[in-house]
């Protein structure tokens, strides 16, 4: 499976929140599978800690990539493709980062890990 990570269920998973529930988090560590983290959600956490709404041991330009390594994610970059996704997808979910992912999740046929009703209102893989 290919799985692109919300950037919540990063956090928590990095941070051993456990508001993760055991099966994601058991299938982020199953190495069967292909997990991805956005810069789109590095984006979102980097603005979220610049206004002081998301607290991290270290900035995000250091902590963020530093965990997505330890913990054996993949990069996945914005690319153009994924961006004119965005003309084709519905108003359902107003968060521009979830937006983006959801246009990522599209074009490169991902199943998102996420919490969030809001992306599962879209006709897309949701784990």
């Amino acid at each position: 499976m290919k799985i692109l990570l919300d950037t919540h269920i990063f956090l928590w998973f990095i941070s051993g929140d456990t508001r993760l529930s055991t099966e994601v988090r058991d299938v982020i560590r199953d190495p069967d599978n292909e997990v991805y983290l956005s810069s789109v959600s590095i984006w979102e956490a980097t603005v979220k800690y610049q206004l002081g709404k998301l607290p991290l041991p270290e900035s995000p330009e250091t902590y963020l990539p530093k965990q997505r390594n330890l913990h054996q994610i993949a990069s996945l970059s914005l690319d153009e493709d994924s961006v004119v996704q965005l003309a084709k997808l519905p108003l359902l979910h107003r968060d521009p980062f979830d937006r983006m992912l959801i246009c990522q999740a599209l074009q490169n046929g991902l199943t998102i890990a996420t919490v969030d009703e809001d992306v599962r209102a879209y006709s897309i893989s949701v784990l």
